[in-house]
């Protein structure tokens, strides 16, 4: 890799970590293509970037951005995972992921500009994600209108049934 590129891999980097709200760095040894392939499809999927980096570039990127703190742990094979919008997406993939395997271990993670441990990326993994989020508050604010709808057709249906009542009375005599 010549000059000019490396260049260009550190703007493309920097870009990325400046926008990030979350980062986890991991170590990923012994994985097979087919492996890594499924994981990033998941990561895809849930539009959160996986990225083998080179170490020393990386460093390079990260000035200045919120994923700075983490420089001197750019060390060895390194997985950097970051999204954008949601921080609990990325630790619940990951933290399943290597709940199966030995040889891939997360290392630590920046998270809305916190630095947090390996147990820290573990707990934020089972705290509820942004979609589960907006579903608890969407029933919530739709649960009162539902109440309010039914509230408001229960005089209607008690006068029909009323009526019903009189009309068979009417009827028997």
């Amino acid at each position: 890799m010549n000059r000019t590129e490396k260049e260009e891999v550190i703007n493309q980097l920097h870009e990325l970590m400046a926008k990030a709200k979350a980062a986890i760095l991991a170590e990923p040894k012994g994985l097979d293509v087919a492996t890594v392939t499924g994981l990033r499809k998941k990561f895809r999927d849930a539009k959160i970037d996986y990225k083998i980096v080179k170490n020393t570039l990386a460093q390079r990127a990260a000035k200045g951005t919120p994923v700075e703190p983490l420089v001197e742990k750019f060390v060895g094979p390194t997985a950097l995972i970051m999204s954008y919008d949601d921080v609990v997406s990325p630790a619940k993939i990951l933290v399943d992921f290597a709940k199966d395997r030995e040889n891939f271990a997360i290392r630590t993670a920046v998270v809305e500009g916190q630095v947090i441990d390996v147990n820290g990326v573990k707990a934020l993994a089972k705290m509820p994600g942004l979609q589960e989020l907006r579903g608890t508050i969407a029933m919530m604010i739709a649960q009162p209108a539902t109440k309010l709808a039914r509230m408001i057709g229960t005089p209607g249906q008690q006068l029909a049934q009323v009526l019903n009542a009189r009309k068979d009375q009417l009827g028997k005599a």
